[in-house]
């Protein structure tokens, strides 16, 4: 007879003595870390776990409390070392925050720190230690959630800005001191105006040029926080300063080449650090963007006509230079060949937003940094006829748009994306310069459609396909990219269309359909033993907590027999899978009443979830169980949400309804009736079947066997 679920068995370990096994009523799985047991998480205990007897959270809170006040440095520094390893624990943290321990470290922070630091000449190593410690205490009780980022004083912030001010600091010290600074401004508008007063993103570049990828993350993340949370009212001063420190070669530069460059791997978080700046980039252009222009404010009517006096090299004429009427048809018709919309009065084409100004910004930079090919492109379309001219206004005023459509200008970074791109990175003004590579093929393409007017938008959506897949490569320069879509002429982009959708118009035909039909359940069948291994597999879920960074894990995986969800908190991200006997809590997937998603989820409507952007809504998930439980997540991308979420709809016994099923079911079918239909390559298949002959007059031509 098996033994009962909720018995496990233990060793108990006695201070001084060797462990004891013992058996206690208790249920499986259990965590590798160290953890006060209480009647929260006693349900993490597993066979083959060493339960230590040690002193309660309470007393152990009350000794560290006293002993960190020790006058002996070396009592002091194994106290913080010690409290900096028990601060991660939820139980401990509680009770040493209710004996206002937060305060005792700020205060330290704030005062006590100047005594050490007249033995820091003599005690270097220990100094570093002591304050590493005292810093990484602070941060793992604060990550727990209990106390207000509000309650700190400027003296505190003031002091950890100095440790990241400082040219030579412990390395320790500096990580933990900008992680403090980026919650401090991501969960606090009040401290943002305080550090915001102390910090200068001058002070923190220097951090950038050391070889430390994670000093390298955490100073970027800084950087993101400042430029993100910047209060409604300053925003646009917050941006004019933005826009002015990127437009900086130093920052840039040394972004590029001590980061994107270095010979290190980047990692996911700098990763995601990167995309935030880049979206934080872009969105400087928003303001131009939403801009309508004037018609009747000389100064942008003068970009107009810089516009025109390169295109034609001509000098705006004198108001004595010919009569009213000649002039207005001289300007009509060079607004018709530079190929605006209005041929009278240009301003009107830019009131549209998105793109406003926007448009006629990139047309200038076009027209002043490129002028060769600019002066190229509106005198070769002036002199087609007028159906197969490339209207240069126009396509810019709609290319602007659509660039901007790419690149989500205006929109707020995802806290799930890693999606940067280093060509961007390459240059001051990276997205003018988009600009200008993308007008130059779009005139290109244009003329290898054989274009006329009414094709405008037939070659707006070739062009954008031409971008999209051209990104997709991530180029390391503006001249990879140029190469790449050299490549991706016309003549190659119907190649991919007619590969991609190779079959899906031969297939068409009544027998065709029908054998697709009597195999789409088989494939089915193949898709989800597909997504139940690799739900077996299990998947690495980051927590979201109120820090930006993510550095909390738990895993989730299904046992082999496909009846229980094994989950669990880690301490990092794995490499590899994580044995199913190794996370301490289970849902048996008969308990499992329903999954939910996106914004019905528990956790999309907790308080602060109606800031979550919708990439972060689109990949939320819930799974309900028993009345009112439910178990929440939130995927590392679409492909994982889309697994997820068909995979326990299979074990529901409910249709899998995901965009990557409908793909999958699509590729495999396609796969499956190349092969059966491969014999018969070349042959017609009818569209109905041959008629049955009639019967014969006799069946005399039948061989008797007997």
């Amino acid at each position: 007879m098996p033994p009962p679920a909720d018995i496990v068995k233990v060793a108990i370990e006695w201070p001084g003595a060797f462990p004891k096994l013992m058996e206690i009523d208790q249920v499986s799985n259990a965590d590798s870390t160290n953890f006060y047991i209480t009647e929260k998480n006693r349900n993490n205990i597993k066979n083959g776990s060493i339960l230590r007897l040690t002193t309660s959270a309470a007393q152990m809170a009350q000794q560290l409390h006293e002993r960190i006040q020790s006058s002996s440095m070396d009592m002091k520094l194994d106290a913080l070392k010690d409290l900096a390893n028990s601060s991660r624990d939820i139980t401990f943290a509680q009770e040493f925050i209710n004996l206002d321990g937060i305060s005792l470290l700020t205060q330290m922070v704030e005062s006590g720190t100047e005594r050490y630091q007249k033995l820091q000449k003599i005690m270097k190593p220990c100094f570093g230690d002591l304050l590493s410690f005292t810093l990484t205490a602070f941060v793992e009780l604060m990550d727990h959630g209990i106390v207000s980022w509000d309650t700190f004083s400027v003296a505190f912030i003031k002091k950890i800005a100095s440790y990241v001010c400082k040219s030579a600091m412990d390395t320790a010290v500096l990580q933990r001191s900008l992680a403090i600074l980026e919650s401090m401004v991501l969960n606090s508008q009040d401290l943002y105006q305080k550090v915001a007063q102390e910090i200068t993103i001058g002070q923190l570049i220097p951090h950038l040029q050391g070889t430390d990828q994670d000093i390298q993350t955490y100073t970027i993340a800084v950087i993101n926080a400042l430029f993100l949370k910047a209060p409604e009212e300053k925003r646009q001063c917050v941006r004019t300063k933005m826009a002015h420190i990127l437009a900086q070669k130093q920052l840039r530069s040394i972004i590029l080449s001590n980061v994107i460059r270095s010979n290190k791997p980047i990692n996911d978080e700098m990763a995601h650090q990167l995309y935030v700046l880049q979206v934080l980039t872009f969105n400087l252009l928003e303001d131009r963007m939403m801009t309508k222009m004037d018609p009747q404010d000389q100064a942008q009517r003068d970009i107009i006509f810089e516009l025109r006096r390169i295109a034609f090299d001509v000098e705006c004429e004198s108001n004595n230079s010919g009569s009213i009427e000649k002039r207005k048809s001289m300007y009509t018709r060079d607004y018709k060949k530079l190929g605006f919309i209005n041929h009278v009065n240009p301003a009107v084409d830019f009131t549209q937003i998105p793109p406003g100004m926007l448009a006629l910004d990139n047309m200038l930079y076009f027209a002043r940094h490129h002028q060769d090919a600019y002066i190229r492109i509106v005198l070769e379309n002036s002199s087609r006829e007028d159906k197969h001219e490339c209207p240069f206004g126009r396509s810019s005023i709609e290319l602007t748009k659509m660039l901007c459509e790419i690149l989500k200008v205006g929109e707020l970074p995802s806290e799930n994306c890693h999606d940067f791109h280093p060509m961007f990175f390459t240059h001051d003004r990276s997205f003018e310069e988009f600009f200008c590579i993308c007008i130059q093929l779009l005139n290109k393409t244009w003329k290898e459609m054989r274009a006329t007017s009414e094709d405008f938008n037939k070659v707006m959506q070739v062009v954008k396909e031409q971008i999209t897949r051209a990104l997709t490569i991530k180029p390391n320069s503006l001249d990879q990219f140029k190469s790449r879509l050299q490549n991706l002429s016309y003549t190659e982009i119907l190649k991919l269309r007619q590969s991609e959708r190779m079959n899906q118009e031969d297939f068409q035909s009544r027998p065709i359909l029908e054998l697709r039909e009597k195999i789409q359940p088989e494939i089915m069948e193949l898709i989800k033993q597909q997504r139940l291994n690799r739900l077996c597999e299990g998947t690495c879920f980051r927590k979201i907590s109120s820090r930006r960074r993510q550095d909390k894990f738990w895993y989730c995986r299904l046992s082999p027999n496909h009846k229980v969800l094994h989950y669990g908190d880690l301490e990092e991200s794995p490499q590899g899978e994580v044995p199913h006997d190794s996370l301490q809590d289970k849902l048996p997937v008969a308990d499992i009443k329903a999954v939910v998603t996106g914004k019905d989820c528990p956790h999309m409507k907790e308080k602060g979830a109606l800031k979550q952007n919708k990439e972060v809504l689109e990949l939320a998930f819930s799974v309900l169980y028993e009345s009112d439980e439910y178990l929440n997540f939130i995927a590392p991308d679409k492909h994982e949400y889309c697994v997820w979420t068909d995979g326990l709809n299979a074990l529901l016994g409910k249709e899998m309804t995901s965009e990557f099923t409908r793909s999958d079911m699509d590729t495999l079918l396609n796969m499956e009736m190349k092969l059966r239909l491969l014999d018969l390559e070349n042959i017609q298949i009818p569209e109905v079947p041959p008629p049955i002959p009639k019967e014969p007059s006799n069946y005399d031509f039948v061989y008797d066997c007997n």
